[in-house]
């Protein structure tokens, strides 16, 4: 039985909501496991549903998630008959047994937002897993807020480091040196990890010997705003719901623009990583990630370079990370902005590299169909769905190559102030 479904058939949020829905197109967000539907009820009444219409779930096993079921929300309650009708539809998930409990540090790197560190952390400290040491890394903060809360705590597997410097990309570098485990898993301040995020993760890593890298599912939290519907449906962070190991000698068939098609690989929310594996590569790009002119892109650079290396990446969907997207028209329209412009810098990065150009550009000559069926995608996702026009700003759709020319006057904007792309390397 989950942890977040209740006796009598209940069913709490994954994260309640911080103020009432909105808009009459809000979405209660909860979760289910495949035992619960077992129970003799026509209904399953939601916890702290009021205002909410609709109910999205998350249909889960131990082997992993099945999928996402949509209903509509009566008195407050769900038809338990039309769930089970549509769990039976998923296929299951082949179980995987975990074979090993590697050493893993969670590190999550924060600045100035205390309230939404309390909610992911204590989601972290209520992991199930057996050897795990937690690191905050304050970075550049204006206050000693974050470290005063940390230490309070007085929990012995969690401690906070400053990283003066701004960027998401050096404070997470801080935290990849200041780790004791082998396994580095990278998660954010807004969000809510799964109790069994990390043994998902080692799972991953129980795949091969060459696993330096495993991501997972990052379902949207909070569905009770435009903005968060729009940003939902735009990253497609919950859109794969099956188990993939990608290697770059193993090009899969179905990506015809790998190794470059990162949206595949994960998101910088959910994450983790073979510390070794990095540290061999340099660390992260410091003029890449939030904090950096280029706002974002790190991450997936990351997982580019574990994948050229010659690491396997596996994605696991059973890895699950909820995240809060911006609530406010104008924290999307910023978020929106940072996401085209680290995307247009990794991109720049390729492009202008002698190394990994030639391949970047023969591909994309190559597989030209697809390439532009990929820009047509991406520009087709860009714009907002027509109940969520008029409710949401303008200027959300940015052309390709505006962000990718943004991006590269941010990358080496970044560079010129001095930000190292491998500030980890060590010296030959």
């Amino acid at each position: 039985m989950t942890d977040l479904t209740l006796p009598e058939t209940t069913i709490r949020p994954v994260l309640p909501a911080a103020a009432p829905p909105v808009w009459d197109g809000a979405t209660w967000i909860g979760e289910i496991w495949t035992d619960a539907l077992d129970l003799d009820c026509a209904a399953a009444r939601l916890e702290h549903a009021e205002g909410f219409e609709r109910a999205r779930l998350l249909v889960r096993t131990d082997a992993g998630p099945l999928g996402f079921v949509d209903l509509d929300i009566t008195d407050g309650a769900v038809d338990v008959r039309r769930l089970r009708a549509l769990a039976a539809r998923f296929p299951a998930p082949a179980p995987v047994p975990v074979s090993s409990t590697p050493a893993i540090t969670v590190v999550i790197c924060t600045r100035d937002r205390v309230s939404m560190l309390q909610t992911a952390l204590d989601s972290v400290r209520a992991v199930n897993y057996p050897d795990v040491e937690i690191i905050i890394v304050d970075n550049a903060a204006a206050t000693d807020a974050t470290r005063r809360y940390v230490e309070a705590l007085a929990d012995p597997r969690v401690r906070v480091i400053d990283e003066p410097r701004p960027g998401l990309s050096r404070a997470r570098n801080t935290g990849l040196l200041a780790a004791t485990g082998d396994v580095v898993a990278f998660t954010d301040d807004d969000v809510v990890v799964d109790r069994h995020w990390l043994a998902a993760i080692a799972r991953g890593f129980a795949r091969g010997e060459s696993v330096t890298c495993v991501s997972g599912l990052v379902p949207a939290a909070e569905l009770r705003t435009p903005a968060q519907a729009y940003f939902d449906a735009r990253v497609g962070w919950s859109a794969c719901l099956r188990t993939r190991v990608f290697e770059w000698a193993a090009p899969p068939s179905d990506i015809p623009l790998f190794p470059f098609a990162v949206g595949h690989y994960g998101t910088g929310a959910n994450f983790a990583v073979d510390r070794a594996a990095v540290l061999r590569l340099g660390g992260f790009d410091e003029a890449l990630g939030a904090g950096s002119p280029t706002g974002g892109g790190e991450d997936l650079d990351m997982f580019f370079r574990l994948l050229r290396a010659g690491g396997a990446l596996v994605y696991d969907p059973a890895s699950v990370v909820w995240h809060r997207h911006r609530a406010s028209s104008e924290g999307l329209a910023a978020q929106s902005r940072t996401y085209g412009v680290g995307l247009g810098a990794w991109i720049a990065k390729i492009a202008c590299d002698r190394a990994t150009a030639p391949q970047a550009f023969s591909t994309a000559l190559l597989r030209a169909p697809e390439f532009v069926k990929y820009l047509s995608y991406s520009a087709s996702t860009a714009k907002p769905a027509e109940e969520l026009v008029h409710l949401l700003p303008e200027g959300l759709t940015t052309p390709a190559w505006r962000s990718v020319l943004a991006g590269f006057r941010a990358y080496r904007a970044a560079l010129r102030e001095g930000r190292d792309p491998l500030p980890l390397a060590v010296p030959a």
